[in-house]
């Protein structure tokens, strides 16, 4: 099943993006960036030549092999997950992911597999119940829950199933007007960096839990870690609270507690160092024990900023008190100030590398007190401060979107969790109306093809290496796993290559080696429409995908491309390649 950070997600879940919650989509797969030309690592075969098609005079003929016979890394099954955020509880989202959001959340989630979902918050919140004999204190602070992307007024009935809730027209229209006011308000807290309380009840998480629970997916719920004792220690009464709550109906949730803990000065002008988050994740761990539904439950944090100075001392001192307490350690990493984000922006192979030199500082970090401890990127968005309407929503977002999927399960990165499905900004993955935006296709594709073996791929004829020292700006990307063992179209021992193209001209890329001479499968995606780069519609293969229905999802239809064929990359776009029956030995087996 999928874990969603807020909300665990099995599948692939409908097309939404939330602030500080998060819906974590995994996927099986691990993959490999090819940006220059590599060591030979497909057995003893010699380097590949350079060679120049036919008929193209000047121009450099690609060609690629892969290692077929062992994968270079396994990612988690729950590879890509998605984020929802609690603020969908304020602005009156929650209501409506029951009905119209639920149908295709439920279609993505059944529609791939290995999701998880999470929600967060960076608002000041408070988590009480509702309708329950007591009530728990108001908890102030910038924490949120994550939970399984779950759709409000979900009845869940053994023998018919998950019935969704059906709102009028009206109601919807009604509900956009409402949000676009919560919006300002939103943006004015963000920016002010003070929040107003927000407020989980307990019909609240049943709507979530609910929601998660009918799309397949797991739910991982982040408790306030603002909630201060004078001397600084945690307060747990109202998370104990909520525990013994949510123990009682017997939900499935994964836990984690705070959310960007390095900020807390900034947010309610008091600091809390590693140490002392690890000794509350170490109090919370024995909370968990107590109670018999979550003896076992999986613990996940401390969800640190991006790693500068300050922030990788911070992750030490935690990893010193509570490195055996959690499950995996979390960061977050956004790459550009969405206030100020330009197209070309998402074409820059500097930015593209920015994320490489934060995983070795956070490997570097969790190697020398946990060695073999998994690591998530747990908060992922092309931009921060809510994103660029017809930009962080756009095509060209996708580029930094799809390179981030390749480098993090090509460097090891256990899950990574896409910040996020419906919120109040412009980082999601479907509109207002629940309609699907490019990344959310991508996405879709990512989850149907791509499985958790990555593997290495040799590559002769890119640009030359760049010099020592300098950042490598290669604009073409090409990663190569098994293909997903859920795809029931394609036979085991397959292999799915994804490629990013940067280039303002067309690339031609030769399979060679175990791939030659073997029937392709292409996926193209391109932008729809006259607004080119910063369109919100993609066309796949020349085909405009959208919803059939609420509830139906169109047929992804591959271009069979002729054995031995020559694959040509477009200009500016993003592409998957099944190269069939290759018969990988490092493939045919889970």
């Amino acid at each position: 099943s999928e874990l969603i950070r807020g909300f665990l997600l099995s599948g692939m879940p409908c097309p939404s993006s939330c602030p500080p919650g998060l819906l974590a989509l995994m996927a099986p797969g691990l993959a490999l960036m090819a940006t220059f030309s590599l060591p030979s690592q497909a057995g003893d075969r010699r380097a590949l030549p350079v060679e120049k098609p036919p008929g193209v005079k000047g121009r450099t003929l690609i060609l690629l092999d892969v290692n077929t016979k062992s994968p270079v890394r396994i990612i988690s099954e729950n590879f890509l997950s998605l984020q929802l955020d609690p603020s969908i509880i304020h602005d009156g989202w929650l209501d409506f992911l029951s009905n119209r959001s639920s149908a295709k959340s439920t279609t993505w989630g059944r529609g791939s597999t290995g999701e998880k979902k999470k929600s967060k918050s960076n608002k000041n919140q408070q988590q009480e119940r509702d309708r329950l004999p007591s009530r728990a204190e108001p908890s102030p602070g910038p924490d949120g829950q994550r939970a399984d992307i779950v759709r409000s007024d979900i009845a869940l009935d053994k023998q018919k199933g998950c019935k969704i809730a059906q709102h009028p027209d009206i109601m919807l229209e009604l509900q956009r007007e409402k949000a676009a006011q919560m919006h300002l308000v939103l943006l004015k807290e963000q920016f002010s960096n003070t929040y107003s309380n927000l407020t989980l009840t307990a019909r609240s998480l049943d709507k979530l839990y609910n929601f998660a629970d009918c799309s397949g997916l797991h739910l991982i719920f982040a408790l306030n870690a603002l909630r201060r004792n004078p001397n600084n220690s945690w307060n747990s009464s109202n998370a104990l609270s909520l525990l013994k709550y949510s123990a009682s109906k017997k939900y499935n949730i994964s836990w984690e507690l705070g959310n960007e803990p390095n900020n807390y000065r900034t947010l309610i002008g008091r600091s809390v160092n590693g140490s002392q988050l690890g000794k509350d994740y170490t109090q919370l761990r024995s909370l968990l024990q107590l109670i018999r539904t979550y003896s076992r439950a999986h613990l996940y944090g401390p969800n640190i900023g991006r790693p500068r100075k300050n922030v990788i001392a911070f992750l030490e001192g935690f990893m010193k008190v509570a490195g055996g307490a959690v499950d995996a350690v979390t960061w977050q990493h956004y790459y550009i100030d969405g206030r100020v984000a330009k197209v070309t922006d998402f074409l820059k192979t500097r930015l593209l590398d920015t994320l490489s030199d934060q995983i070795r500082k956070i490997q570097k970090v969790v190697n020398t007190y946990t060695p073999g401890k998994k690591i998530w990127l747990e908060g992922v968005g092309t931009t921060s401060a809510g994103g660029m309407n017809n930009l962080s929503d756009s095509y060209a977002a996708g580029f930094l979107w799809l390179n981030t999927l390749g480098l993090l399960a090509s460097q090891g990165i256990d899950v990574v969790v896409r910040h996020s499905f419906l919120d109040h900004g412009h980082n999601h993955l479907v509109d207002q109306n629940f309609n699907p935006l490019p990344d959310y296709w991508l996405s879709l594709l990512y989850k149907r093809l791509i499985g958790p073996k990555v593997l290495a791929i040799h590559v002769a004829g890119l640009q030359r290496k760049p010099r020592p020292g300098r950042v490598i700006r290669d604009k073409l990307r090409i990663y190569a796993h098994c293909t997903s063992y859920h795809n029931h179209n394609y036979v085991r021992g397959s292999i799915t290559l994804y490629i990013i193209n940067l280039h303002r001209s067309r690339k031609k890329i030769k399979l060679a080696g175990t791939l030659r001479d073997k029937i392709v499968h292409q996926y193209l995606l391109q932008p729809y429409g006259k607004d080119g780069l910063h369109s919100k519609s993609v066309q796949l293969n020349g085909q405009p995908l959208a919803m059939v229905d609420d509830g139906t999802l169109p047929e992804l239809k591959p271009r069979p491309l002729r054995a031995g064929r020559t694959l040509v990359i477009p200009p500016l776009t993003m592409s998957f390649y099944v190269v069939k029956n290759v018969n990988a030995l490092a493939c045919r087996y889970r």
